[in-house]
């Protein structure tokens, strides 16, 4: 028959998810940039909530191909592949934080640079003492990471949904305590984000890593409602692993924050 199906490969249909995800990406950013300015958070919220309307459809249309086994083997394996290339675009994207950061602290510019370094932090930053929220925060992070390794042992070892569903539900709300007290955390800064290359770089590079947190808990949220929903098996679970894998990731990159930008440049 000249449409039957003879490779391994799946063609995807057409789709508006790219389409609108871009639409309401772009609502968002321009609502963020127009939240800095004081114009209220609402064109912000309308395209946070058109990207989760976007994640939301488009994971449902990824399951819904799962289910019908459009996933063969070398799809599964085209799409851990491109999971690790999404994951080490990340780490290029945290490392040119990282780099401003070293660049300003080992160097920092003055009125007298390049004949005299200034000092860092600039004078009149107090910064965060790291062995307080910091170290908390730090704590409950990787406790979440733990928390996600035992949902993941448990269903793939053990094929116990019951501890897999804990394991997820105490990571999501371990995730979501790390963020109410990062924004305590920002709240309560001696620095703002303008006028200092030290709250530039502190509010960018956390700031991002608590979003990738907020994106996180989302992924692993929607793998608990799939558990509660009897998807997942001990072979079949790439969804889940590639919110393990995420998770883990979000993990590291606090350590080397928490190292670097609380301990270090503090």
């Amino acid at each position: 028959m000249a449409h039957e199906k003879n490779h391994d490969y799946h063609i995807l249909n057409p789709s508006l998810w790219p389409l609108l995800g871009a639409i309401a990406g772009f609502i968002m950013l321009f609502g963020a940039v127009l939240f800095f300015h004081g114009n209220g958070p609402w064109i912000l919220m309308i395209g946070f909530i058109g990207v989760l309307y976007v994640m939301f459809g488009w994971w449902s249309d990824t399951v819904a191909e799962n289910h019908g086994g459009d996933h063969t083997p070398v799809v599964l394996i085209g799409l851990r592949y491109g999971f690790i290339l999404f994951i080490m675009s990340e780490i290029m994207f945290f490392a040119a934080w990282f780099w401003s950061f070293f660049k300003h602290a080992m160097y920092p510019m003055g009125e007298m640079s390049p004949i005299e370094d200034s000092v860092w932090p600039p004078v009149g930053i107090e910064t965060f003492d790291p062995w307080h929220l910091p170290l908390i925060n730090t704590l409950i992070l990787l406790c979440s990471g733990a928390a996600a390794t035992w949902a993941h042992h448990a269903l793939v070892h053990e094929e116990n949904r019951e501890d897999m569903k804990w394991g997820l539900i105490i990571a999501i709300a371990l995730g979501a305590i790390f963020t109410v007290f990062q924004a305590y955390e920002y709240s309560h800064a001696a620095f703002g984000f303008s006028g200092n290359i030290y709250g530039a770089n502190f509010f960018m590079a956390t700031g991002f890593h608590g979003f990738h947190v907020l994106i996180g808990t989302i992924f692993l949220f929607i793998c608990l409602m799939r558990v509660l929903n009897g998807h997942f098996t001990a072979k079949s679970h790439l969804g889940f692993e590639a919110a393990a894998w995420y998770w883990h990731f979000v993990d590291v990159v606090w350590l080397f924050l928490f190292a670097a930008v609380y301990i270090w440049g503090g």
